[in-house]
Order: structure tokens, then C-alpha cells, then sequence
């Protein structure tokens, strides 16, 4: 892998599998792929922050299950399991380059889930600490600022496509973490895209 200072991961697509916790709260795969895309949606739209739950409670409302059942989620997100390569990758990493993630969620939620990829992180970086939710560029830089790097020595590991243009805009390079084959469409092109974290530290980083 090129030389960076710090390597940055979205938390709850890049490094963590959260489809399931959707699913099964939800009721099933199908109403936990709906639910997941518009808080997705909700989040990276809605600009300062507001209480993460609150967004939670929307997403579910707004495709037809009770908004209560957000509470369920969110103590769901911190039982979440990481994908099967990336304690491995983290650790390898760790060894030459600051790591850290910045999650659209609150601090208390994030806190949870990053302890759930096995690996110390020199810093969580949350929507509810920089006051604003990604694409917006106050989480990055507020991951940025604690690491006391620049964001052109920085790689973020984006796990979805408004991701890659948040953090493209900084000034950092991006690689695309796109586990579940999504479309990029007409969106900001990514420095690499692969479907695993391990090119990371394989030596195929970039093809």
C-alpha cells in the first residue's frame, strides 16, 4: 500500500457487517434493506447533527414500522460483528499508520460499535461530537485534527458512495470498501474499489 500517516474507515459498512441487526429487528431482509437504505439517506442529508435515534425512529417510520423499534437498533449496533478480514487488516495497519473511523452516529453508539472490530483505534470520530453529519466535512476533519495529520497523508475507507465524495472533497484519498456490489453511478470515482479490506495489506492495493 502507498505510504499514509493515518488510515480512516466509515464504521458501520467498511468495517462492521450491520445488514443483519436491520433484518432482524425489522422482521426481515427484505423491510431491514429499506430501512437501512433510508437512514442512510436520512443521515447523509440531513446536514447539522440531530440526535441519531431520532433519525433511526424516521427511517422506520417512513417505510411503515413503529418508530419505537429504533431503540432496538441501536442497542443492536453495538453487538455488531466486523467483517472476517478486518481485525486482521487493522492490526497490520496499525503496526506503520494511525487508524481511526467517522460514523454517523452519536457518541455513545459509536463508542459501542468501534470496540466490536477487535482492534484499538486512535480515535472515533462521531457525527454527534463534530456537530454535523457526513458528507459534511466536519467529522473528517475532526478525525483529522485528533490525529494531527493532513488529510493528503490521510486514506479513508468509505463504505458507501456519498462517503467517497465527503471525503474526496478533504482532500483524502479514498479507497471503496463495496462489500455488497453497489452502484456508483454518476458519483465521485474512488482512488481504488475492491469488495474486501485485505488488498490493504496484500500488496494488491490499487489494481
Amino acid at each position: 500500500m502507498p505510504a499514509y500517516d493515518a488510515v480512516l474507515f466509515d464504521l458501520f459498512s467498511a468495517l462492521l457487517d450491520s445488514q443483519p441487526a436491520y433484518d432482524e429487528v425489522a422482521g426481515s431482509p427484505a423491510l431491514g434493506l429499506r430501512w437501512r437504505r433510508e437512514h442512510s439517506r436520512l443521515c447523509y442529508s440531513a446536514g447539522h447533527y440531530r440526535p441519531h435515534e431520532d433519525l433511526v425512529a424516521e427511517a422506520a417510520a417512513r417505510i411503515g414500522l413503529a418508530p419505537a423499534r429504533a431503540r432496538g437498533l441501536v442497542a443492536r449496533l453495538g453487538e455488531l460483528k466486523p467483517w472476517p478480514e478486518a481485525p486482521r487488516v487493522l492490526a497490520a495497519l496499525r503496526a506503520t499508520a494511525k487508524i481511526g473511523v467517522v460514523t454517523n452516529c452519536s457518541d455513545e453508539a459509536g463508542r459501542r460499535a468501534a470496540t466490536r472490530v477487535g482492534v484499538p483505534l486512535d480515535v472515533v470520530a462521531t457525527a454527534e461530537a463534530a456537530g454535523a453529519y457526513k458528507p459534511r466535512a466536519e467529522p473528517y476533519r475532526l478525525a483529522l485534527e485528533a490525529l494531527k495529520v493532513d488529510a493528503a497523508h490521510t486514506l479513508f475507507v468509505a463504505g458507501s458512495v456519498d462517503d467517497i465524495a465527503g471525503a474526496d472533497r478533504i482532500g483524502m484519498s479514498v479507497y471503496w470498501h463495496n462489500r455488497r456490489g453497489l452502484d456508483i453511478g454518476a458519483g465521485v470515482r474512488p482512488l481504488v474499489e475492491h469488495d474486501s479490506l485485505t488488498p490493504l495489506v496484500d500488496g494488491r492495493f490499487g489494481r
